[in-house]
């Protein structure tokens, strides 16, 4: 099996077709002996946040010496994105001689695991093969029925910023959600959570005495002396102090304070963790495709918002960072979002919006986002691809305008790709 094969057989496994349920994916860890019972991890969930959360814990543990897995979804340019082990991506080579090993446990099961089962199954292998100290494993949705809730009690369960997402699975309101969400919540845990909802932190707080788990909210009280431009933001975080983050988006040191909660509770737990560690970890930490810089004249910016949640603190770091600007917006929304909501907040800022249709099944036809954004009275044009719609955003933008593309992460690697063709 090459690399490729191994990556279309992933895909042929398709989750809508599939009851949601963990036992699948126990029986198939079973026949695999059982991996994940030998790692020690950091478990992610919440709405927005999750991957820039991630990224800043697992850049720190690394700085302290650990070796750490890294497993994210979705990936931007790469399948081989989703796992990493110190920053470094799983190979080809190892991602197809896992899927080769496992392929015979899947087909042995009376009922086949879904992409994502197979995708989380396949991390739980290749970490525990290279004998990871700690993983940080971000939920891919929800939380108590998600393919990564298998585990035993993580050293430390985190839950990001909360908001409406996901309805139709998890929903239909706020509580719900969470509690899907808190399903990561194991007996006698540490938990951080990002608070501030207070119909989710009911959920979180009663999960917790339920659990007999210890919650530690973040305090975002600690956060001063805050400066952010489009290089970055530079902080104080008590009792850290000039701490600097390379992640563009003023809501950036707020995950950061969420990731660094979350080392102090792993510090409590016995992990060997220097301030010089959260200091360096955070300087050097990447993750691309959240209010990242892709080019200047005319400054081309990719963020990842894909919710009402996520494009409310984007459109509130665009007015801060770029006060008084007007945008051409490019803009790719799956059909399952709050639509109507995420246009309301980016109508105030748009000079001008290019539609496209992100590479999913779920996507918003370009040409219905543009006659929506039309009854809106905002200016808006629809391309047949995305290249087409960077070239016409950037021809819109001219050399002194601000492109922004936002909308999905399925089409982040698409932009990138497009813009990087630029003559």
């Amino acid at each position: 099996m090459s690399a490729e094969e191994a990556i279309a057989y992933i895909h042929a496994q398709h989750w809508q077709q599939h009851a949601p349920g963990l036992s699948r994916m126990r029986r198939l860890l079973a026949a695999l002996g059982n991996p994940q019972q030998e790692l020690r991890f950091v478990h992610v969930a919440g709405t927005n946040g999750k991957g820039s959360t991630c990224a800043c814990i697992a850049s720190i543990l690394r700085c302290a010496g650990y070796r750490v897995g890294l497993n994210t979804s979705p990936f931007l340019l790469r399948f081989n994105e989703r796992v990493q082990i110190d920053g470094e991506e799983i190979s080809d080579k190892d991602l197809a001689a896992l899927m080769e090993e496992i392929r015979p446990a899947a087909e042995a099961m009376p009922e086949s695991p879904t992409e994502f089962e197979l995708i989380t199954a396949r991390a739980f292998l290749y970490f525990q093969r290279r004998r990871c100290d700690i993983v940080v494993l971000e939920v891919g949705m929800g939380g108590a029925l998600d393919a990564s809730n298998v585990i035993d009690t993580p050293d430390v369960a985190v839950i990001t910023a909360m908001g409406m997402d996901h309805v139709k699975e998890l929903g239909p309101t706020m509580a719900d959600i969470t509690a899907a969400k808190a399903g990561i919540i194991k007996p006698g845990g540490r938990v951080v959570s990002y608070g501030g909802v207070p119909e989710a932190d009911r959920v979180i707080r009663d999960t917790c005495v339920r659990q007999d788990a210890t919650l530690t909210e973040v305090v975002f009280g600690r956060l001063e002396n805050l400066q952010c431009d489009l290089s970055g933001s530079t902080f104080d975080l008590a009792p850290y102090h000039g701490l600097y983050l390379p992640l563009v988006g003023t809501y950036q040191p707020k995950n950061a304070a969420v990731a660094v909660t979350a080392v102090e509770e792993l510090r409590r737990a016995g992990w060997a963790i220097p301030d010089t560690a959260i200091v360096r970890g955070l300087s050097c930490v990447r993750w691309p495709g959240r209010f990242e810089v892709l080019r200047r004249e005319p400054t081309v910016l990719l963020d990842g918002a894909h919710n009402a949640h996520g494009l409310r603190a984007t459109t509130e770091a665009l007015r801060t960072l770029l006060p008084g600007r007007k945008f051409v917006f490019l803009l790719g929304i799956m059909a399952d979002k709050d639509v109507e909501q995420m246009l309301g907040l980016l109508t105030p800022l748009a000079e001008q919006v290019v539609t496209v249709r992100p590479d999913s099944p779920r996507a918003l036809d370009a040409q219905v986002l543009r006659d929506m954004l039309a009854g809106r009275g905002i200016s808006a044009q629809a391309t047949a691809t995305v290249p087409d719609g960077v070239e016409a955003a950037v021809r819109l933008a001219g050399r002194d305008g601000v492109v922004c593309a936002l909308g999905s992460l399925y089409f982040s690697g698409d932009i990138r790709r497009a813009v990087d063709a630029l003559d």
